[in-house]
């Protein structure tokens, strides 16, 4: 497993994080085959593991916790994010200093850790200023609760305004992002990659099979698929969707072209996530161990110009397909924004 910098911290993390999501309620429930997988991850060399307080309300953070005891722990890279509701109180999610403090120390005892490598903020808020957000986690880089900072699905305007606030203020700053990034999610290879470069970000992608599209379940003789997260959401998996109709032809694309190199549909697509030189650490989010061990199977994957360029003829670079892929709405294109 070749290590890579996570920007310029001075910590080495493995080509692949490991992304703990469908640990728990969201996917598998059986703790202990989850932690199996998780124990099989680091054999490979995996040292990168990446969760969020909100995947099965805690529960994915309480099986992490489970399976580092016992001495894994100090090998680990562990990130974890903070952001989504966590109950009814509309004080108990978001950005600000009051939620971060709690939110923390709950992830801590969850984890049954000391101290979190790397704690990131699940999605922009608005409603907080990015000073707030940033004041409160240096104070707990300062009390030693945390060891770095990052953020996720953040538009490259706000990974800015983020820079320059900490710089301004004398602020910890975000030192990775976050983002989706697919062969059929490409929208911030425009913006959002070329900025944390510029900033020196590291970039820990996720879904590089697009939320199982790119798996191979998802074929126009298929028909319409059923998992745990199309249940939660049917826009990005509806076939219905026009949107989504056009993903399906390009999947069908997809998959010749990966025949026709040698390699499986799932080869392809980490592949293509590996391949952009901004990217740091592609997550894999497997929940089984099939799942897992396809996916290492791409680890030495390099694909040839000739089958990037083909990739490009099929979904140009910058496009995202189906828009909900992104993760992120945009307030100013609701209405409110932009009509009188």
């Amino acid at each position: 497993m070749e290590l890579r910098p996570l920007g310029r911290t001075g910590v080495s993390v493995s080509q692949f994080c490991l992304g703990a999501m469908m640990f728990g309620a969201w996917g598998n429930t059986d703790h202990e085959e989850a932690i199996r997988i998780i124990h099989r991850a680091l054999d490979a060399g995996i040292n990168f593991v990446d969760t969020a307080d909100v995947y099965g309300a805690g529960e994915s953070e309480q099986i992490l916790g489970k399976a580092l005891a016992g001495g894994r722990r100090e090998d680990v890279v562990l990130a974890t994010k903070f952001h989504n509701p966590m109950g009814e109180d509309p004080n108990r999610r978001g950005n600000s200093r009051r939620w971060i403090m709690r939110a923390v120390e709950d992830s801590l005892r969850r984890l049954d850790t000391d101290w979190i490598d790397l704690y990131q903020v699940h999605r922009p808020e608005a409603a907080t200023d990015i000073e707030e957000t940033l004041s409160a986690l240096t104070d707990l880089v300062h009390q030693g609760k945390v060891r770095y900072i990052g953020s996720s699905t953040f538009p490259a305007s706000q990974i800015v305004e983020a820079q320059w606030t900490a710089r301004d203020q004398r602020l910890q700053r975000f030192v990775t992002e976050q983002p989706p990034y697919s062969i059929l999610v490409r929208g911030v290879e425009a913006d959002v990659l070329p900025t944390c470069a510029r900033h020196s970000m590291a970039v820990m992608s996720y879904s590089p099979l697009a939320g199982g599209w790119l798996s191979g379940c998802w074929r126009k003789d298929a028909g319409q698929q059923s998992s745990s997260r199309a249940g939660r959401l049917p826009e990005r998996f509806d076939l219905a969707n026009a949107y989504n109709q056009r993903k399906l032809d390009a999947v069908e694309e997809l998959a010749k072209l990966a025949a026709e190199a040698g390699l499986t549909l799932i080869q392809l697509a980490i592949g293509f996530s590996q391949s952009h030189p901004a990217i740091t650490s592609t997550l894999m989010g497997p929940r089984t161990m099939e799942h897992l061990e396809t996916q290492l199977a791409a680890a030495d994957v390099v694909l040839t110009d000739d089958v990037l360029d083909r990739i490009d003829e099929i979904v140009p670079p910058g496009t995202t397909i189906n828009p909900t892929d992104s993760s992120f709405n945009n307030l100013a294109l609701e209405p409110a924004a932009r009509r009188r």
